[in-house]
Parts: structure tokens; sequence; C-alpha cells
């Protein structure tokens, strides 16, 4: 799930991992590509993108179905929310008095039953051309966070566009569009010694240090690297941003969460995904274009898996209700916080938060080798997605599906659909054409239409 590393002679690889390590997450070829790009996108707006990594069901969070069939419904109570005739699981008591301030999409749908495969539709727009059973697969175009870095182009104080929490998404790569517009990356926030820049963020003369040995460690790289032009060139640019990045007082306010109060810091949770939506927060509030949360797990330890709830998922045994009826909590700590947080502060039209996974789960519930231990498989055919703030159409449901939660019967809505949504937030032209590396013609979506009810 790593990204990838940037082809070269074994001498420059050692460079780049010189940087890599410098930089506590922007490595020497993010930097060595990047170029200050003026784009046509409006600077103003951000989202935050939550995506629950191996695909939640359906049954389970916003479309319960509880008139279906025992081994089909889903296993938890709807409640009510605060908006009319709109029903959630009962493990998000704190969602459910926010659903005035968010948008169910119930139809959501694609064809790519692969982790892999159905991360690069969701995320990119684009139907991966062959589905690779292994969940192996890497994008051929970039995803959202990628194009939208590209067409904004660098901050003067260095500020990151695109950052990823606490790890990139794994099947989507910048591609054709260069190293350089792949993600700033975060390690968990909850480590003990958590530092995003790499250095301490508090204590200036400390600070100080750490920012002049980076600078010395640059400058080995720099002296060490081969003396072509054009990587010299580039490496001058790279320490420039370097240390744009790390000497700017407004950028390292932005990374640093002792700055929020213990109070709000708790409302978040102390755990993984509520600290990383607070740091989300606060980092396209200081104007981070596309911030990802790779939400698998909000602890570590045998209690917790990811949202791949199919029999045998992570060896656990047992029936998948209850490892979800201990992760569902967590998401709505973090997630009903992150929404009253934005709109508290006055963000919710610049500010889209998107919760989604790569697809969603099975009608029936199945008990299964290699443990017979019980759950969803996956589903890509329906699956929904949340949306909040955006200055969009709050309080609503968009689509619905057939009694089984098993296709759209009103109103489905593509992965694509749903992308141009977010692209139509942000400000990017959905038609502007890329050339990948044969130099065939790639618009930023060829297919896709944003949301009317939302907009």
């Amino acid at each position: 799930m790593r990204p990838e590393t940037c082809p070269g002679p074994w001498k420059r690889r050692e460079v780049l991992r010189v940087g890599a390590l410098a930089l506590g997450g922007i490595d020497l070829p993010r930097l060595l590509s990047a170029r200050d790009r003026s784009g046509s996108a409006t600077a103003e707006t951000s989202v935050i993108l939550l995506f629950l990594h191996g695909g939640p069901s359906q049954l389970e969070t916003f479309d319960l179905k509880p008139d279906a069939p025992d081994g089909i419904r889903g296993v938890f109570q709807p409640i009510e929310t605060n908006v009319p005739g709109i029903a959630i699981c009962e493990h998000f008591p704190k969602l459910a008095g926010l659903a005035d301030r968010i948008a169910l999409v119930r139809s959501l749908h694609h064809e790519m039953a692969v982790h892999s495969d159905g991360q690069i539709e969701v995320m990119t727009g684009k139907t991966p051309p062959r589905i690779d059973p292994t969940s192996n697969s890497k994008s051929d175009h970039p995803d959202i966070g990628h194009i939208t870095s590209h067409r904004r182009g660098s901050r003067a104080d260095g500020l990151p566009r695109y950052v990823a929490m606490p790890s990139p998404l794994y099947a989507t790569q910048p591609t054709y569009l260069g190293t350089g517009v792949r993600p700033y990356t975060i390690a968990d926030p909850t480590q003990p010694g958590f530092s995003p820049l790499g250095v301490a963020v508090s204590g200036p003369a400390r600070n100080l240090d750490g920012r002049k040995d980076l600078l010395a460690r640059l400058d080995a790289a720099r002296r060490s690297i081969d003396r072509r032009a054009g990587e010299a060139e580039a490496l001058g640019r790279c320490q420039g941003q370097a240390f744009r990045l790390l000497t700017s007082p407004d950028v390292a306010r932005a990374f640093d969460l002792e700055r929020e109060g213990p109070r709000l810091r708790d409302r978040y949770g102390r755990h993984r995904w509520g600290q990383s939506c607070l740091l989300a927060r606060r980092l396209v509030e200081a104007g981070t274009s596309v911030v990802t949360l790779f939400m698998d797990t909000p602890k570590d330890g045998p209690d917790f898996t990811n949202w791949d709830d199919h029999p045998g998922n992570a060896g656990r045994p047992g029936h998948f209700g209850t490892y979800m009826k201990t992760r569902l909590p967590y998401l709505d700590e973090a997630l009903s916080a992150l929404i009253q947080d934005v709109y508290d502060r006055g963000l919710d039209r610049r500010v889209m938060i998107v919760v989604m996974g790569e697809f969603g789960r099975t009608p029936r519930i199945r008990k299964g080798p290699p443990d017979q231990s019980v759950g969803r498989d996956h589903w890509p055919q329906a699956s929904c997605a949340l949306v909040s703030g955006g200055g969009l159409r709050m309080g609503q449901v968009i689509g619905a599906t057939d009694k089984h939660a098993a296709y759209p019967s009103r109103r489905p809505v593509s992965a694509k659909d749903l992308l141009a949504t977010v692209y139509h937030h942000l400000g990017i032209d959905t038609t502007h054409v890329y050339h990948d590396h044969l130099g065939r013609p790639a618009p930023v979506l060829a297919e896709g239409s944003p949301i009317d009810e939302l907009i």
C-alpha cells in the first residue's frame, strides 16, 4: 500500500530516500518535478474525503432495509434523524442529530468488485481496462487530489495542496502528471512523538535546529546527486520549497494540533480517525485543497478490522456485526464532530466533506471459510455515500435501492457523477484534456455529471 518510488539509477534512488526521510512524507521525487503551475480552479474551496477502506455495508449504515427477510436486512436497527423520513443506523446517534447538514446518496453504483479496481473507479472516474483479482492494480490515471494539485499549482507558503492521512490511497498514482503532485503523507497523529513536518512544530529553538538539519541533509543530497542540469535546477526548487514549508509560521500552525483546546480534541475522539479529522479541518481552513483520510481502523488491536466485512476478513472469528458495532461509534464521533466544526466555523460553503468506500456489500449474509465466520461479500452494484457542506443542498436522500439494497431502483448515481460533483465544488473543468504517456487524450472526466439535486 506504500506509494511507488521514482525509478532511476541506484545512486539517485538513495538520494530520494534521504529526501523522503528529511521531509517526513514529502519525497524528493515530488519536489523534483514540482512546478509553479497556474491553474484555472478557484483556490478557496476544499474537500475532505473520508475513504472507508474495504467497502462499508450499506445495509448496516445508511440503507438498512428493516423489512427485508432475515439474512438480508441490516443487523442493526434504524433510528430517526432530525429530518423527518430519514433513518440511519442506531450506532450513528450523533450523525442523526445532524441530518439537516448531510445528504445521503443511496444509489451509488459501478461494476468493479475488487478493492484496488473499485478504488480506482471511485477516485479517478476511469474504469480499469482489466480486472485484477489480486487487488494489486495501479491506476493508469491520476486521482482527484493529483488533478486538483496540478491544476491549482504550488502555494507560495509551501502548504501542500494534497494531503493524505495516515497513508495514501494505495491503488492510485499520479501517472502522466508526474510525482510532483503526490500527496504529502501524514502519519497517525495519535502516535507518540507525532510530528507531521518531520521536525518539531513547537519550541522555536528546537524548530530552528531541526530545520537547519533538514537543509544540511538536502545540501548533502545535492552534492551527491548526478550533476545533470535539469536535476540540479530541480533540486534548487526542491530546497526552496522545503524551506518555505518548514519555516512558514502559518504552515507550522496549520499542522499543530496542540493549538486546539482539549475539549474540542475530546469531541473529535482521541483516536486515529478523530484526530485525523481534526487535523484535516485545520489544513483545509489554512488552504489545503484536498485531504484524503484512509479510514482503515480507528485503533490497532484484535477488536478492530477494516470495512471489508466478508467471512474470514483479517482472520477474525465470529459475526461481522460484532466488529461493526465496535467500529461504527468511532466514525459517528469523528464525522459528527467534523461536520459540526466545519459549520460552526462558517466553512460549510467552502469545505465539502465526502464519505465513501470502494463499493458496498452483498444483500445476503454468508457464513464461510476459513473459520466459518459470518459476513457480507463485495458488492459494487449498490452502495452509499454521505456528503456535507460545500454550499450544497443538505437534509435529503438522493436515489434509492430495491427492497434488498441490491440495485438502484430510483435515480442511479455513478461514481463518476459523484466525482463530477466534487470537481464542480473545486472549480475544476472536467472537460480539460491531459495526454497520457503514449500521447493519448485523457480528459479529467470522460463521463459523469454533477448531481443536480445537490447543486
